[in-house]
């Protein structure tokens, strides 16, 4: 009995110190971690190389503003979608969303549920759907006949009721499409971090945003013009899939990130890959270091100082003119593929749409912020007053005149407030360093 008593301490000791399989006999060889390629790039994203520039005016200050001055930047690698974010793909996530709601609160059931797909996966087997152009006849959902009947019936009460009703037709109550998150603050925390009173908790933000856009953006913005046909049908009618979202104010776009971020981490963790860095929106200097394309000294995306080509063609969706929209191809938004991408094949980086960034807006931010990777970013609270909730946009958009367009015009918006000629794209970072992020 003794002897098997020490025979199992020195095995003991043998897998304490390591020796065996994967051990490393007693050396410090570190831990095992999934292998990572950093040359896998991020489905519809380019590669952005590190670099640095002269960030600001390349023309004169036409309007006198003075609030983009010139500053030597560096950036780090990053990617980055290769257009604006489309109608089709934030109707993801709204149906993320939706189907979310409609399982948790309204079925009280698995949370795992998945939108019925055009060809059911083989992996797909024994998983929950819910087909939502069958609800109204009772046969949307899994169960048996009676189950699925009932599992309608309650899905019911996320369409309008009552007197909201019109012809009596099913339609989603998009005041219900709330997403729930929760996100460090990770500059608070760095400033607070000598404090011995702080918590973690009092860096966490938990924000609750409604994301279906504004559809009514297209009259608001626009003083009696007749716009309707774009409120019924810009965001839901296939014809504008591949047009950018717009309607979508700042806090939503953010939103959008998060989720996305939490999606693509599910999926990985599902294959058991390693995680990329968190998806955001672009700070003001990533965009125009972006819109650059690694040219010096331009004025525009596209390089040179004019807004036409040699052939006389224009580059980009603007306000030709005194107010020709037509004259470049289209009387508001386009194809998010519309027009020729700059030189790291992103397109549309100046005109179509404005675009939220991450940098909240102050007109001498250049002469504060770092010159690596600057940004200026300021979390407003509901009670803080308007100025303090100015976000920069960038890139000009499809109503802007030309001036508009150039890499280094800054334009604000309130983070509150949507527009029909605001959307976005993300960024996520570069993991690692390689040969291309040489300077």
């Amino acid at each position: 009995m003794r002897k098997l008593y020490f025979i199992a301490l020195a095995a003991l000791a043998v897998l304490g110190t390591g020796c065996g399989k994967g051990g490393g006999g007693g050396e410090l060889v570190g831990v095992s971690s999934k292998k990572f390629k950093n040359n896998e790039v991020p489905y519809g994203m380019v590669y952005i190389p590190a670099g640095t520039f002269i960030m600001g005016q390349t023309d004169q200050d036409v309007t006198y503003a003075q609030i983009s001055q010139n500053k030597q930047v560096t950036v780090q690698a990053f990617y980055m979608d290769e257009t604006e974010i489309t109608n089709s793909e934030y109707r993801q996530f709204v149906n993320w969303v939706r189907d979310s709601i409609a399982i948790t609160t309204y079925l009280s059931d698995d949370p795992q549920y998945f939108i019925q797909p055009k060809k059911q996966d083989p992996n797909d087997a024994g998983k929950k759907f819910i087909n939502w152009k069958k609800v109204g006849n009772g046969s949307a959902l899994w169960g048996g006949k009676g189950k699925a009947s009932a599992n309608a019936a309650k899905l019911q009460a996320m369409y309008y009721q009552g007197e909201d009703r019109v012809f009596d037709r099913n339609e989603l109550d998009v005041r219900l499409l709330k997403y729930n998150f929760a996100i460090m603050r990770l500059r608070e925390a760095s400033n607070s971090r000598f404090n011995k009173d702080a918590k973690r908790s009092d860096f966490i933000l938990r924000d609750t945003v409604g994301i279906y856009p504004d559809t009514l953006v297209w009259l608001s913005d626009f003083a009696y013009a007749q716009n309707e046909p774009m409120v019924k049908g810009y965001f839901s009618h296939p014809a504008f899939a591949n047009y950018p979202v717009v309607g979508v104010n700042w806090r939503q776009a953010r939103a959008f990130t998060v989720w996305r971020t939490r999606f693509n981490e599910s999926y990985k963790e599902s294959r058991r890959l390693p995680k990329r860095a968190d998806y955001e929106l672009p700070t003001e200097a990533e965009f125009e270091y972006a819109a650059r394309g690694g040219r010096v000294g331009t004025s525009y995306p596209w390089g040179g100082p004019y807004i036409r080509n040699a052939k006389g063609c224009l580059m980009a969706n603007f306000k030709p003119g005194r107010g020709n929209y037509i004259d470049d191809g289209g009387p508001f938004t386009v194809n998010v593929k519309s027009y020729y991408p700059n030189d790291y094949g992103l397109y549309n980086m100046a005109g179509n749409v404005s675009e939220w960034t991450s940098s909240a807006f102050d007109e001498s931010a250049s002469t504060f912020t770092h010159d690596m990777n600057p940004t200026f970013s300021y979390e407003a609270r509901p009670e803080d007053p308007e100025v303090l909730k100015r976000k920069v946009v960038r890139g000009g958009s499809w109503k802007d005149i030309g001036y508009f367009l150039q890499n280094s015009a800054r334009q604000f918006e309130f983070q509150d407030t949507s527009k029909s000629y605001v959307g976005f794209r993300c960024i996520t970072k570069y993991q690692g360093r390689d040969i291309k992020d040489k300077i």
